[in-house]
């Protein structure tokens, strides 16, 4: 899959945004149509992080929507979305979600994603994990969206920060059935028992 699919994609106000960017990255060269929702709270987190002004983000997506605007098409279950992801997910936006509470465009699109059952794949970058965050988790997992947490490896060689990024975004990807050459895969240990 990639040309032909559309996905929302949030980023909230977490430590790692450059996942988030990254991914509108790649989707665009893949041909994967984004709509954006950049949270508030994301805004200076990318200039702190990346240097990057929220419009020059906003460039990187099909189209953009504010995180205030419960009109846009991301709100209804009738807008024909192939799923979402939310990178990073703060554990506001996590707990948001796992309520049920829909207070901003972020949660609704997220909860809209749940009841049409379609798929929701949030990225979580918090450390450690408190037993709220868990509970969240669990929940959100039993209602069917995909928890991946910003957890790189390190099988594949990663020489700099990018690869490690590149890792969960492909993970990312893999959740949607899209193939990319964003990092190389396990093939073991060359160890074969006949």
């Amino acid at each position: 899959m990639g040309v032909g699919m559309h996905l929302i994609v949030a980023i909230t106000g977490s430590s790692g945004v450059v996942y988030g960017v990254r991914l509108l990255e790649v989707c665009r060269m893949l041909g994967i149509e984004t709509d954006l929702i950049l949270s508030r709270p994301a805004e200076p987190i990318l200039e702190l992080e990346l240097g990057m002004r929220s419009d020059e983000v906003r460039k990187l997506a099909s189209r953009n929507y504010l995180p205030d605007d419960m009109t846009a098409p991301a709100a209804s279950g009738s807008y024909a979305v192939d799923g979402m992801v939310v990178a990073p997910c703060s554990m506001k936006t996590l707990g948001a979600i796992a309520s049920g509470v829909t207070g901003d465009l972020i949660s609704r699109a997220a909860d809209v994603m749940l009841k049409q059952d379609r798929r929701l794949v949030l990225v979580p970058r918090e450390t450690p994990l408190d037993l709220i965050h868990l509970e969240n988790m669990v929940k959100l997992r039993r209602a069917g969206a995909i928890v991946l947490p910003a957890t790189p490896a390190f099988y594949h060689g990663p020489g700099k920060i990018s690869d490690l990024v590149d890792f969960i975004v492909g993970r990312i990807l893999e959740m949607f059935g899209v193939e990319h050459k964003l990092y190389r895969r396990w093939e073991g240990l060359g160890t074969h028992h006949g």
